[in-house]
């Protein structure tokens, strides 16, 4: 492995030299479209939830190691967050890449629901191709500075447990961007698409009811159960729905109910999330949803702990560098299927309880437009985009018309497919970000622009206090 990185590394400088203009950035990004692709896959198949993507983070660490990236690793109290370094001085420009699996959806890379044996995760998400892209532009970028001999740094944030663990927010917290001049991310997607608009802020906790166990049958008087306590919560809070504002989204999965019917529960455990449009109206339904819990325990004479277990901010859109990023997404283009790629798309479709949009659309690039409203999904590069200007884009990794956070996700994920929305967004963030270099400008409008919408009086504070990082909240 690592003299196949080598090789590749000296084949990538040789051409880097070469790499004067745009055109050619594009070219060198698709003649690492393999090494890429395997990289992706690779990750694809370790499937390694929060906090616990050890093989994903080192490759991608290698990767960039090879390439001539300086690495620091376990930052910010994260034994798998990393940030790669290359060159000096400004503008520092920064790269976001996640590598982070979801439980419970395990999928092969096939049209019909197929478990893999042994995987009890999947990328429905595609954080492998998040990641990889990431460092596929990250690396080209380099090799731009070196082939033109400019000054300015690249940096690489390899951000671990997007999902629930709110990684970015550790980071952001312990000043990792504070010198950053902006910052690029990407997502996959079922479209293609550099839309600015913002996310959903949200806060998650666990809460842990204690009781006391008996025979069930035998002893009943003497038990008080846990599971009670859970389940006395879960019907406050879905009363409350009736009386919070309809943006609002409240979630849960209850992690702990007891091990056997026969015994009153002594333990049980609730996993939550509330999510808004509005961080402040997260901090308000969450304490309600925190009194709910102190009502259930003192209804079912049990007791309850909470851990706030993740919390992220809404995202802040950019329409300086969203503008910029649209203009290069729409010079890279979209792509077509190959009858394979047809077939496989047209059995997914099938699957569908809705009318997707047709296959021809990852050839598209959807209108620009300042969207208004937060979407339906929460991202703790929220967090990042209110300490610094932040910008990004999605592309058609997945089945025109798939969800998010589904087995139809995980499965294009692990083809051709996934690989070629992937390599789109490399290209346009490498384009995006050599803009950003030849034109000092642009990071004086979006500094502009950023310091206008957070307003003189905006003071960052998470919304996780100051906890270390729960590295446990996937056990």
């Amino acid at each position: 492995m690592k003299k196949f990185f080598f090789a590749v590394f000296l084949l990538s400088s040789s051409v880097a030299w070469a790499q004067r203009t745009k055109q050619d950035v594009v070219k060198l990004i698709d003649a690492g479209y393999t090494k890429y692709a395997d990289v992706a896959h690779k990750i694809w198949e370790f499937a390694e939830v929060g906090y616990q993507e050890t093989k994903s983070s080192a490759l991608l660490q290698e990767t960039l190691s090879q390439a001539g990236f300086k690495i620091e690793k376990g930052v910010a109290g994260m034994p798998t967050a990393f940030v790669a370094s290359y060159g000096s001085g400004k503008p520092v420009i920064g790269i976001l890449g996640e590598f982070d699996a979801l439980p419970g959806v395990s999928q092969d890379a096939v049209p019909e629901i197929k478990k893999v044996e042994g995987r009890p995760a999947g990328h429905a998400c595609g954080h492998h191709l998040f990641g990889t892209a990431s460092a596929a532009a990250a690396i080209a970028v380099k090799d731009w500075l070196i082939a033109n001999k400019k000054g300015g740094t690249i940096r690489f944030y390899g951000t671990p447990a997007e999902e629930g663990g709110s990684g970015k927010v550790y980071m952001v917290r312990d000043g990792l961007f504070k010198d950053v001049d902006v910052v690029f991310h990407w997502h996959p997607g079922a479209q293609n698409s550099a839309a600015a608009r913002s996310s959903l802020a949200n806060k998650s906790g666990k809460f842990r009811f204690t009781g006391i166990a008996s025979h069930a049958a035998a002893a009943p008087e003497r038990g008080r159960s846990a599971l009670d306590g859970v389940e006395a919560m879960n019907d406050m809070v879905n009363m409350m729905r009736e009386h919070v504002s309809s943006e609002t989204r409240i979630h849960y999965v209850i992690t702990r109910g007891g091990e056997a019917p026969n015994v009153v529960p002594a333990f049980a455990e609730v996993y939550y999330y509330v999510r808004h449009p509005q961080r402040d109206v997260v901090k308000e339904v969450w304490d309600r949803v925190t009194r709910a819990a102190q009502g259930a325990a003192l209804g079912t004479d049990t007791k309850v702990e909470w851990e706030i277990t993740g919390g992220v901010y809404d995202l802040l859109p950019n329409e300086t560098l969203a503008k910029l990023v649209d203009t290069n997404l729409r010079t890279v283009g979209g792509y077509a299927y190959s009858e394979e790629e047809k077939a496989f798309a047209e059995k997914i479709q099938k699957t569908f309880t809705t009318v997707p949009p047709p296959l021809t659309s990852t050839n598209a690039i959807s209108e620009f437009k300042i969207l208004p409203g937060a979407g339906f999904g929460s991202t703790d590069v929220g967090d990042v985009s209110w300490v610094v200007p932040t910008v990004g884009l999605s592309t058609a990794t997945w089945v025109p018309g798939t969800a998010a956070h589904s087995w139809q996700a995980v499965a294009a994920g692990g083809t051709t497919i996934g690989q070629k929305g992937m390599m789109m967004a490399a290209k346009t963030l490498a384009l995006s970000i050599i803009d950003v270099y030849t034109n000092p400008t642009l990071v004086e409008s979006a500094w502009k622009e950023f310091k206008s919408k957070i307003g003189a009086e905006f003071k960052y504070e998470s919304l996780i206090g100051d906890r270390p990082p729960a590295l446990n909240y996937r056990d």
